[in-house]
């Protein structure tokens, strides 16, 4: 259906430095280039000219660094229409797309409802839905190579393939290999987590500029990913920051990794679901009805939002304290009752963290299910460099 060539578009050290920080930060003069990559002014203009004549960059009106300069200078901008990405986020009930440009703006947004989760009608779904979001506007078909796709759990980035999700009950499933099959696109599969990290470390949200980041999501599964010299922390088995199963309570619930007392097993929104239904012989009780109870003061109800809030403020604290991140941001679907335990998260990582570590700041940061899906895109604008 799509053409599928694989090749990044850079391969050479100076291209690929070139081309990520004008994709970060640009525009950018030479002489800003040459001091932010620490190559020579030859090392970029060489650098720079296949790109500009592909197309990716062109140079602005000339303009002067200060008054009184000497010769004006041409800043170097990437241009955004010269290819596009799809990103898609599976969720457990909805597949959430968007088409974005280079400078990763979201020019088309597209959606299907999640009914049958096995992975080859999940494909199959994903599939109509890229057909969808390409046919929006004609460049789009022409100028995508890339498709970036973010999923809960355990994903093989270099194989993409989902190694686990317990949220889908998926197990070994390659993921990119059947999508890429059947739109013809290079498919890039990340952890949902990690995507929307890398973006909003990359090019939007609060961890633009730090050397040192961390997000944590929470809501129907507690997750997080750390960025370290800048760079996304994968870890030796692609797990690497994942502080959604680490162990707070041994004589916790299970949880659905197999595992006792994980964060997620306390504080996802299923696990106070449940504790409040256990606590109050209320089988039936939709979450919502928890929420409410929790609000008009309900004490089991409010202890299980506690406890939750508790849970995911020590693990916060164990990542800063191993870490040393400058900033923490939190989102997710959970924050719409971050009224609930959002005290107890900051009073749990407060009294956990070490010494200066605890003057890292927590930002509470919503996000919709859109910028998860941008998160997708960003990985499959990755998929440009080598």
């Amino acid at each position: 259906m799509f053409r599928n060539d694989p090749r990044p578009l850079v391969t050479a050290p100076a291209e690929t430095a070139v081309l990520a920080l004008l994709l970060a930060e640009g525009p950018l003069s030479r002489v800003e280039l040459a001091r932010r990559t620490g190559l020579s002014s030859t090392a970029i203009t060489k650098a720079a000219r296949p790109l500009i004549d592909d197309g990716y960059l062109h140079e602005l009106a000339p303009e002067r660094t200060a008054p009184g300069a000497g010769r004006p200078v041409n800043p170097l901008a990437v241009t955004p229409d010269r290819e596009f990405f799809v990103g898609v986020k599976i969720s457990d009930d909805r597949l959430f797309g968007v088409v974005c440009d280079l400078r990763a703006r979201v020019r088309a947004t597209a959606g299907r409802i999640l009914g049958d989760r096995r992975p080859e009608a999940v494909s199959a779904l994903l599939t109509e839905l890229v057909d969808e979001l390409l046919g929006t506007e004609p460049a789009f078909r022409e100028r995508t190579r890339h498709l970036g796709i973010a999923v809960s759990g355990d994903v093989d980035r270099a194989s993409g393939r989902v190694r686990f999700s317990g949220r889908l009950g998926w197990s070994d499933v390659p993921l990119a290999e059947t999508v890429s099959a059947s739109t013809g696109l290079t498919v890039t599969v990340e952890n949902d987590v990690k995507a929307l990290t890398i973006a909003e470390h990359w090019w939007f949200g609060e961890g633009v500029g730090t050397g040192y980041f961390a997000l944590v999501t929470i809501g129907a599964g507690i997750g997080s990913a750390i960025v370290v010299n800048g760079q996304l922390v994968q870890g030796a088995y692609g797990v690497a920051g994942e502080m959604g199963h680490i162990r707070v309570d041994p004589a916790g619930p299970t949880c659905r990794c197999g595992s006792v007392g994980c964060v997620e097993a306390i504080a996802s929104s299923g696990a106070i679901l449940e504790a409040v239904r256990r606590g109050t012989g209320r089988a039936g009780l939709a979450f919502e009805q928890a929420v409410e109870l929790a609000r008009d003061g309900d004490p089991v109800a409010r202890e299980a939002f506690a406890r939750a809030g508790r849970a995911i403020g020590v693990a916060i604290a164990t990542l800063v304290n191993l870490v040393g991140p400058e900033r923490v941001v939190v989102s997710g679907e959970g924050t719409d009752t971050y009224d609930l335990f959002g005290q107890h998260i900051k009073d749990a990582y407060a009294s956990h963290t070490f010494g200066a570590a605890g003057r890292c700041p927590l930002s509470l940061r919503p996000l919709p299910w859109e910028e998860w899906a941008r998160g997708a895109a960003a990985v499959a604008v990755q998929a440009l460099f080598p």
